[in-house]
């Protein structure tokens, strides 16, 4: 079992983190959708957001140590067979979608803790409220929860496009990397 990264390939904690924090995301986005469409009297109003919160705090956890993984078991190199401009869009739309997840996490738990009040996380531990009562606090990070939720959505349509583009039209072993195959 490979765990960390080598120069060609993704090792499993990567795929793991990658994927893991992929389909979060996605289910997170398609919460968050159906939640805001809920009723006061729906069984779930109350529950859903709870829900979102709890998911929303772990997936910040898990990429504070994607962060740190990075950094211990760095990704492999690019291909040769890269041209500039991918290199490029690559580093560019990878940073991008960090600074969005975060942005997301960030404005989620400022919407969260706008009323004083800690995120419990699964009734597990708690999550003080440390920025709180800011006046629009809430309303202000919603818009910003939402754009950035769409802006990571559409982003990362278009790095599965890529990978689809590289692993069908290129031919080369961008998306066997990220799935943790080995490249030859």
């Amino acid at each position: 079992m490979l765990l960390k990264n080598t120069s060609t390939r993704f090792g499993h904690v990567s795929v793991l983190i990658h994927w893991l924090v992929a389909l979060a995301v996605y289910g997170m986005f398609a919460l968050g959708l159906w939640m805001v469409t809920l009723s006061y009297y729906d069984t779930w109003y109350h529950q859903a957001p709870e829900l979102h919160k709890s998911i929303g705090s772990l997936i910040f956890f898990v990429m504070v140590i994607r962060i740190i993984w990075r950094f211990i078991s760095p990704p492999p190199k690019p291909l040769t067979s890269y041209s500039h401009l991918t290199r490029i869009s690559s580093k560019l739309a990878h940073f991008t979608l960090y600074l969005a997840l975060f942005g997301i996490l960030g404005s989620g738990y400022l919407i969260s803790t706008a009323d004083g009040q800690p995120i419990s996380v699964f009734g597990w531990f708690d999550i003080p409220a440390t920025l709180s009562e800011q006046g629009v606090q809430a309303d202000t990070a919603g818009i910003i929860h939402l754009y950035l939720a769409w802006v990571v959505v559409v982003l990362s349509l278009l790095h599965t496009l890529a990978a689809l583009k590289h692993h069908f039209i290129d031919r080369d072993s961008t998306l066997k990397r990220i799935f943790g195959f080995n490249p030859d």
